[in-house]
């Protein structure tokens, strides 16, 4: 198992070699100067041109790709063409945000889908099962924004239950330590804090929960189908073992792996697909700086929030794969 994560985790560096290289090139054919628009449309073309020669962007690009690649294995993720600012001090806070979104969102998904799917092939043919199935074909079909958009005129404009926007309430800021407001509020011993923390989150989480919500449901369903047909399980119910055990206990962990793949890489997708929950509701998260970025040309802050995406993706996965061998003692890796 060790030798196994090692070489994965060296199999890491071509992956995002690569990445890089891809990113590097495409966000320079993005039409448009960066120097242009910092200075603005009325700006001469010596100033231009003197702003393009201070941000190296006058340099070939093979320069320019190895002279950021040089920053990276020294930690130096570049600075931002707008703000200044070295982009490793400031991203922190957006990818908090980020994270904090996603994986309330998948908790919401894996909580709901699972039990969803578990319950659908239990009784299978059902009123139940085809209630869920109707509901996850409904959830991987509507857009978020529009998911979103309703939530807000139900819940927040509506009823006045939950905010329209935003991580806190503006009037009471939290005091950042982590970034990860939950955690903040938490260490801080602030529960008034929380309760407006997690209000927060609700309308968001579920929005952007719905999709692998829906997917997960499906794949739980189908997968505890085929195990509950296996001979163990009816042996398991000959002797007797009270259905719920037979459900939860045994056929559930063999029922996991094609699960665990799909949470895996619909985490993965949640953290680099965020960006229109995160429009819709005001969330200053990752994909709208990203967002940002790519409209005022920031290419240091667009090449570092992919590639950081990108690690945080194939790192999921990796933790994936060696949770493979925790639950199913039969594949080992060498």
């Amino acid at each position: 198992m060790l030798s196994y994560t090692i070489r994965r985790l060296f199999s890491l560096v071509p992956v995002l070699l690569g990445l890089s290289f891809i990113v590097f090139i495409m966000i320079r054919a993005i039409p448009g100067n960066p120097a242009q628009l910092i200075l603005g449309q009325l700006a001469t073309k010596d100033a231009i041109a003197d702003l393009t020669r201070q941000l190296g962007l006058d340099q070939p690009w093979y320069t320019q790709y190895f002279k950021y690649l040089g920053g990276l294995f020294t930690g130096d993720l570049g600075i931002s063409i707008k703000t200044k600012a070295p982009i490793s001090s400031e991203i922190w806070p957006y990818l908090a945000a980020t994270m904090e979104l996603s994986f309330c969102a998948m908790a919401i998904a894996i909580v709901i889908g699972v039990n969803a799917g578990i319950i659908s092939a239990w009784f299978q043919n059902s009123w139940f099962d085809y209630a869920a199935m109707v509901l996850a074909l409904l959830g991987v079909s509507i857009p978020i924004f529009w998911l979103g958009l309703m939530g807000q005129w139900i819940f927040s404009v509506n009823l006045d239950w939950l905010p329209t926007s935003g991580r806190e309430e503006v009037r009471n800021p939290i005091s950042a330590i982590t970034n990860l407001y939950i955690l903040d509020t938490i260490l801080q011993g602030r529960m008034d804090q929380l309760g407006e923390v997690i209000k927060h989150l609700i309308l968001p989480s579920l929005a952007l929960a719905t999709i692998p919500m829906a997917i997960i449901a499906r794949i739980t369903r189908s997968s505890m189908q085929e195990v509950m047909k296996s001979d163990f399980i009816r042996t398991a119910r000959a002797k007797g073992v009270r259905m719920f055990w037979v459900v939860y206990k045994h056929s559930l962990k063999n029922a996991t792996i094609p699960v665990l793949t799909v949470i895996g890489l619909q985490t993965g997708l949640l953290l680099g697909g965020a960006i229109l929950t995160e429009t819709i509701f005001s969330w200053p998260g990752i994909g709208r700086y990203i967002f940002e970025a790519i409209s005022n040309r920031d290419y240091p802050v667009i090449q570092s929030g992919i590639l950081i995406i990108a690690l945080i993706f194939v790192c999921i996965n990796l933790v994936v794969d060696l949770l493979y061998a925790a639950i199913d003692p039969r594949i080992k890796y060498r």
